[in-house]
C-alpha cells in the first residue's frame, strides 16, 4: 500500500490527510489520483466504500485556483443523500487550502436560497442533474472557467432517467475540460456517454470482489408469499443492529417497512415518493444508530454510506448481477465482516447462476426454516435522536449541542452520539437509556444563548 505522501501533493495536503488517518492509499486511489492529477480523462469502475470521492476530490483540489472565484468544477450525483456526502468530504479535504467554497445545489430545496448563495460564487458545485440543468437554464450558473466535470455513480444516474439532464448540462461545459466518470458498474449506456464526451480516458477496473471470507453471502429459496415472514424471523434470530433490506419497487419497500414496523421492529422505507425532509431525517437517524432497518430501493439508497453495516438484504433479487455486488458493498467496511441475505422466487436460480459467474463462486440456494424463530421480538434501536429547530444558519456547531447536554449535572459526553448540523436544523443521537433526561437538559438549556424548539424522534 502506498502513501499518499508519495504524490505530487504540497506538504499542506499530505498534513491534511493525515490529521483524517487517510495515510495509505486505496486502490482505487491509488491507481486514480495520478491519472487526475496528470490531466487525463478517466473512467473508474470502483465498488461503494472504496474511497473514489478522496480519488477525485484529491484531482479538483489540486486544480483548483481559491483566488479565482468562479466555479471551476462540478460533481454530478444522482441523490440528494450522495451529493450531500461527498459534498462533506470535499470540506474536509479541502480544509488544507483555506477559503474554498463548495455548494451543494440538489432538488427539493427551494431555488431562491441557491440563487443567492450563488450569487456570491464557488469553487465547487456538488449537485442532482435535474436542478443542476435548470440553474443553467436560469443564468444561475456560469461554466466559463469550469476545468473539471465529475459523474459519480453514472449507472444510477442513468438508471434514473438523467441522461437528457446530463447531455444537457455538457453542452453548457463547451470549453475544454477534464472529465471523470466513475461507476459500481458499465451496462451499455454507461460505455456509450464515456465514448461521446470522454478523450483519451484511462479506464480504470477496481477488483469487484470482496476479501474472502470478509463476507456472508445466504442465498433463501422462497416463495413470494413466505417473504415477509422469512425477513422478520431472519431478523429477529440475527440480532444485527443495521440493516437495509433491498426491494425493487417502491410498493414493495411500503408493504415490507409496514410488516416490520406491526412487529415492533425499527424500520423505515425511503425511496423516491418519500419527502426531502423525511428522506433527510430518516438517513441521519440511521447513521446515528436510533433506526435499525431500512428497507429501500437502490436509487433511493445512493449515498448511504453507514461505516458499520451489519448486514444487507435482498428482499427482491437484483436483475443484474453487478448491482448484486454493488448492494453487498455496503456492508464488511474497512475489513470488518458483514452479511449478505437473498431471497430467491422459484424460478430466480439463473440470477444466482450470473452472480457466481460474475464473483467467480459457487453460491448455493437453500431452504429457509420458516420456524426458525418462534414469535417476532423486534427491539428498539439502542439511539433515540433529538431534533432542534437551528442549525448552521443560527451559527450552531455539534460542540455548542454538546455543551448543552453536559452542562450543569446534565448526561455524559458518553452517552451522546453522533450530532449533525445542517442549515436550518440539527439532529443529536442519545442513548436511549437517556432519551427523557436528555429531553429535559436540551428544553432547560439554551444552545448558544437561545432558546430552540426540541423534538424527539423515538
Amino acid at each position: 500500500m502506498k502513501e499518499f505522501s508519495e504524490l505530487d501533493l504540497s506538504p499542506e495536503m499530505v498534513r491534511n490527510f493525515n490529521e483524517l488517518n487517510y495515510k495509505y492509499m486505496t486502490p482505487v486511489q491509488e491507481k486514480t489520483i495520478p491519472a487526475v492529477l496528470s490531466g487525463r480523462d478517466v473512467l473508474v469502475q470502483a465498488k461503494t466504500g472504496s474511497g473514489k470521492t478522496a480519488a477525485f476530490g484529491t484531482g479538483l483540489l489540486c486544480g483548483i485556483d481559491e483566488k479565482l472565484w468562479r466555479v471551476q468544477a462540478l460533481v454530478l450525483c444522482p441523490t440528494r443523500e450522495l451529493a450531500d456526502q461527498v459534498t462533506k468530504e470535499l470540506r474536509r479535504i479541502a480544509k488544507y487550502k483555506g477559503n474554498i467554497k463548495i455548494l451543494a445545489l440538489c432538488g427539493g430545496l427551494p431555488m431562491h436560497f441557491q440563487e443567492v448563495s450563488l450569487g456570491h460564487q464557488a469553487h465547487i458545485v456538488v449537485g442532482t442533474p435535474g436542478r443542476i440543468e435548470r440553474h443553467l437554464q436560469k443564468k444561475n450558473l456560469d461554466f466559463t472557467n469550469l476545468k473539471m466535470i465529475v459523474l459519480d455513480e453514472a449507472d444510477r444516474m442513468l438508471d434514473a432517467g438523467f441522461i437528457e439532464n446530463i447531455e444537457s448540462i455538457f453542452s453548457y461545459a463547451k470549453g475544454k475540460n477534464q472529465k471523470m466518470f466513475f461507476s459500481a458498474t458499465f451496462p451499455d449506456p454507461v460505455k456509450i456517454l464515456a465514448d461521446k464526451y470522454l478523450t483519451g480516458a484511462q479506464e480504470i477496473l477496481i477488483d469487484l470482489r470482496h476479501e474472502e471470507g470478509s463476507i456472508n453471502h445466504h442465498f433463501y429459496n422462497l416463495r413470494q408469499n413466505e417473504k415477509l415472514q422469512a425477513l422478520a424471523n431472519l431478523l429477529n434470530s440475527s440480532k444485527h443492529e443495521t440493516v437495509i433490506v433491498f426491494c425493487n419497487t417502491k410498493i414493495q419497500c411500503t408493504e415490507t417497512a409496514a410488516y416490520l414496523v406491526r412487529n415492533n421492529f425499527s424500520a423505515f422505507e425511503i425511496h423516491g415518493d418519500i419527502e426531502q425532509r423525511d428522506r433527510t431525517e430518516v438517513m441521519i437517524r440511521f447513521s446515528n444508530r436510533s433506526m435499525s432497518i431500512l428497507v429501500a430501493t437502490d436509487v433511493a439508497a445512493r449515498g448511504i454510506d453507514i461505516k458499520d453495516l451489519a448486514a444487507v438484504v435482498n428482499f427482491d433479487m437484483p436483475f443484474e448481477p453487478e448491482v448484486y455486488v454493488h448492494r453487498s458493498g455496503r456492508t464488511a467496511r474497512a475489513g470488518k465482516t458483514g452479511s449478505v441475505y437473498s431471497f430467491l422466487n422459484p424460478g430466480e436460480q439463473f440470477r444466482l447462476d450470473k452472480i457466481n459467474e460474475l464473483m467467480h463462486e459457487n453460491y448455493r440456494a437453500e431452504m429457509f426454516d420458516m420456524n426458525s424463530s418462534c414469535g417476532f421480538t423486534g427491539k428498539p434501536a439502542p439511539m433515540v435522536t433529538f431534533s432542534i429547530n437551528g442549525g448552521r444558519k443560527s451559527k450552531i456547531s455539534p460542540g455548542h449541542i454538546l455543551g448543552a447536554l453536559t452542562a450543569d449535572g446534565g448526561i455524559s459526553a458518553d452517552d451522546v452520539g453522533r450530532i449533525d448540523c445542517l442549515d436550518l436544523y440539527s439532529y443529536v443521537a442519545v442513548k436511549r437509556e437517556k432519551a427523557e433526561k436528555a429531553g429535559q437538559v436540551l428544553n432547560a438549556n439554551r444552545i448558544k444563548g437561545k432558546k430552540f424548539i426540541i423534538r424527539l424522534h423515538k
